[in-house]
């Protein structure tokens, strides 16, 4: 067995081991500079030199459209505060769930400088490999360390750069961290692709939904209308027409018919359950007051105001919720999905209340749809849908590149697996 040397406490209970060709030194051993940015009146408009911002990391990469800009900067604050390739950005004041997120700077654009509320971490490259710390740090913020050792306030937490600078890393031979950061690389490139092609997607399913909700398929002929030009084929009808749907108003039972054990019908409020085409309950009642059948369309009706799902099975509907029923020979529940979902943004402005907003039974009553022929509503939804699986199988792809990247940043940054240089 190959000997070995305990390494961090990563967690409360949690120490690892390292192998012994490994080192645990702390970050500021490995570092040529650490401190926060410049601090310096900013603005949006383009002017000046670009700067960070915490929102320029968000999504852990640098987004130069989310930088500012400086205009009255002298040359020796540019030289203080330009980013070098390789520097990482770490944001240590922030709310406590992007605490510890991190960004490299790949050296674009050129000349970016470092701004306040974020820390800058340089590595001293004949140490440490840039992209093997940033994985490190990546690996910590999995593992909750940040969120463990910042100060808590009311919501925002933060993290001292002398703080920092004591957490403890394990440090491969130079060779060794760039193996890593290769492989690890290598999965961040296929989850990029992928997240990429679920961009594609969702560009094409907007495109689709302007173009086939509003003028049809094969359509020569239009019509000015109530609701503006469309197929001369078309109807425009009222939502809660007799002949076109059935509307139910959500009612929430007592409390106490709640549960979470799967007895009776799912709850169902329009919130924290509502995925992107079938909502997963997390409660169950077991006596409804008022319900949605399977196929049903379901439309948020208070906050948040016009979120739009689909019933999956027989469920049970809170007072924020109104379930849709379409007749079927009328109305396909997929056209109706998919119409409102390109028309959310009405039900918002169709709210009222001042604090509290809600949109009344009489305003989906008469909401103003347009009617296809039932065949094209039915060709309409299936070419959105079809988007929509493709997109849905793009993010169960990204999911399992997350898992493996996942054991991988376990098994590699501790050392459990060893790769070969």
């Amino acid at each position: 067995m190959t000997e070995e040397q305990s390494a961090i406490n990563l967690e409360q209970n949690e120490t690892i081991r390292i192998p012994k060709e490994w080192k645990e030194v702390k970050l500021q051993e490995v570092l040529t500079l650490l401190r926060n940015g410049l601090v310096k009146k900013q603005n949006k408009d383009g002017k000046g030199y670009p700067i960070t911002r915490i929102e320029t990391i968000s999504d852990e990469k640098i987004d130069i459209t989310k930088v500012g800009y400086i205009e009255h900067i002298t040359q020796n604050e540019i030289d203080l505060y330009k980013l070098t390739e390789g520097d990482i950005l770490f944001s240590h004041i922030n709310s406590l769930v992007h605490i510890g997120k991190t960004a490299i700077y790949d050296g674009k654009p050129s000349a970016l400088l470092h701004g306040m509320n974020l820390l800058i971490l340089r590595s001293n490259k004949s140490f440490v490999f840039p992209m093997f710390l940033l994985y490190q740090l990546r690996y910590l913020r999995m593992k909750d360390l940040f969120r463990n050792i910042a100060k808590k306030a009311v919501n925002q937490a933060s993290i001292n750069q002398t703080e920092l600078g004591k957490v403890g890393i394990p440090l491969p031979p130079l060779p060794e961290q760039r193996k890593i950061a290769e492989i690890l690389g290598t999965v961040d490139k296929a989850i990029e692709k992928v997240e990429q092609a679920i961009e594609k997607a969702d560009r094409l399913k907007k495109g689709l939904m302007q173009e086939l909700l509003t003028k049809g398929i094969g359509h020569k002929e239009f019509k000015e209308s109530e609701i503006g030009r469309i197929p001369k084929e078309w109807e425009v009808v009222k939502l809660g027409d007799k002949d076109v749907s059935n509307l139910i108003m959500g009612q929430s039972p007592p409390s106490s018919t709640y549960n979470k054990k799967g007895e009776g019908l799912p709850f169902l409020q329009g919130k924290a359950e509502f995925g992107e085409i079938h909502p997963t309950p997390l409660l169950y009642c077991s006596r409804p007051i008022k319900i949605a059948e399977k196929n049903d369309v379901l439309l948020s009706v208070r906050a948040p105001v016009g979120d739009v799902n689909i019933a999956s099975l027989k469920s049970c509907i809170g007072r924020g919720l109104t379930t849709i029923r379409p007749k079927n020979n009328r109305l396909y529940y997929l056209y109706l999905f998919y119409y409102l979902i390109f028309k959310k943004r009405i039900f918002k402005s169709l709210s009222t209340g001042s604090t509290f907003k809600a949109i009344r039974r009489s305003e989906i009553e008469n909401y103003l749809i347009p009617l296809p022929s039932l065949p094209e509503q039915q060709k309409i939804a299936e070419i959105l849908d079809t988007v929509d699986k493709r997109r849905e199988l793009l993010k169960v792809k990204k999911q399992i590149f997350e898992r493996v990247k996942r054991e991988l940043m376990n098994d590699l940054l501790t050392g459990r697996k060893r790769v070969k240089v």
